[in-house]
């Protein structure tokens, strides 16, 4: 498992994308969609940056979380609820490539399932409505991993 994106929900979109992508001079993966772009190290060292637009102002949550990539969901999942966290309840669709944590000390996490040639995938991300999620801030991969 490692560290695939770190993730920023935010208000301003636009706003916010243009100023992290200026900040750290990174490059959006895959163009943005429905308020949602993955920015990327042009030299591929660092970890991802990416930013969500949440439905409406929220004040008070924790608006930053990671996204750990794995080849092995299910074994990754195994290891780390014996190692104190907790899947997040929610219907979790057959589609859905990820998998919502909760760490000892109840902050959010999401395990997400890659090819195991990382290089090769790219997903689309989609908000989740509010009757489908308790927390509508959270979005859905929602995409099929596409080979290119």
């Amino acid at each position: 498992m490692k560290i695939g994106s770190i993730v920023i929900d935010c208000n301003e979109f636009d706003k916010m994308w243009a100023f992290w992508q200026d900040t750290l001079r990174y490059v959006p993966k895959y163009p943005l969609k429905d308020g949602w772009v993955i920015l990327r190290d042009p030299e591929g060292k660092n970890p991802n940056v990416s930013l969500n637009k949440i439905p409406k102002s929220v004040e008070g949550r924790i608006r930053l979380r990671l996204d750990v990539y794995t080849t092995d969901q299910e074994g990754g999942l195994e290891r780390l609820l014996k190692m104190g966290a907790t899947l997040y309840p929610r219907d979790y669709r057959p589609y859905e490539d990820f998998k919502i944590l909760v760490d000892p000390e109840g902050n959010h996490f999401c395990v997400v399932q890659v090819p195991k040639d990382e290089k090769t995938w790219s997903t689309e991300h989609k908000f989740l409505s509010s009757s489908l999620f308790p927390m509508p801030d959270y979005y859905l991969l929602t995409g099929r991993l596409e080979y290119r």
